[in-house]
């Protein structure tokens, strides 16, 4: 097996992780019990199993990121940066095909799948990393994978730079993809 060496660039730091998933949570956390439990549900849930209740979560999607939106309104550029590229990095290191085969989707929607991963939060996106079967057929949250940096456009009038060498695009982190 080859191994593939990420391109050399700017690393989140352990404290911007930190905050990507504390911000996660406090989102969630405003819209009370009924998302918490839809959300343990799909980490406790037997993979193998088919469930109707699934996609209830998606009912909720709207308003965690708004909330999310509004909790990072006030971010300096670089806090919002630096947000940007633990999403960035996050999204890059589930862009893998053995998550894509649980997910499914074109390019973009593989995308989409990877920004519901990570807005579900760390518990879920550790699980569908170390076991892509927890992982759900076509659930997407598009809005994710570019919230900070369009909060830093709109703010600041330009597209943060991570500075991170990496991209977010599907398949294009080569050691997720063998040959």
């Amino acid at each position: 097996m080859t191994t593939t060496v990420d391109p050399v660039g700017a690393m989140p730091t352990a404290a911007d992780e930190a905050r990507l998933w504390a911000l996660i949570e406090s989102a969630w956390a405003l819209l009370g019990p009924e998302p918490a439990a839809l959300r343990r549900a799909l980490l406790d849930r037997d993979p193998d199993v088919e469930d109707d209740e699934l996609y209830a979560i998606d009912d909720w999607l709207d308003r965690f990121l708004a909330n999310l939106r509004a909790l990072a309104a006030d971010l300096s550029s670089p806090e919002l940066t630096d947000l940007d590229r633990v999403v960035e990095r996050k999204l890059y290191d589930i862009d893998r095909a053995d998550i894509h085969e649980v997910t499914d989707g074109s390019d973009d929607g593989f995308l989409h799948a990877r920004g519901f991963i990570v807005a579900l939060g760390e518990q879920f996106y550790e699980a569908v990393k170390a076991d892509p079967a927890v992982a759900v057929l076509e659930a997407e949250c598009e809005s994710l994978c570019y919230l900070f940096a369009h909060l830093h456009e709109e703010r600041f009038g330009s597209w943060p730079e991570t500075g991170s060498g990496i991209s977010r695009g599907s398949v294009s982190n080569k050691a997720g993809w063998p040959d």
